[in-house]
């Protein structure tokens, strides 16, 4: 449960946001999102493995 203290004459707006981004963290969204959709652990592996080749070549890049 998220708890968001909200001090004497706080602004509602601002504990609110406090609240947005609390809840951001948790993933809660994210991992709705990935639950809706069924992927296969096989393409799951692919695109770990394309995201893997991107980074490493970025830092290739980075050191040269």
């Amino acid at each position: 449960m998220i708890i968001v203290p909200i001090k004497e004459g706080e602004n509602i707006e601002r504990a609110l946001k406090k609240f947005k981004r609390k809840f951001e963290k948790t993933g809660t969204v994210r991992e709705l999102r990935a639950r809706k959709n069924f992927e296969k652990p096989s393409a799951k592996k692919r695109v770990a493995m394309q995201k893997a080749i991107y980074v490493q070549h970025l830092h290739l890049e980075d050191e040269q």
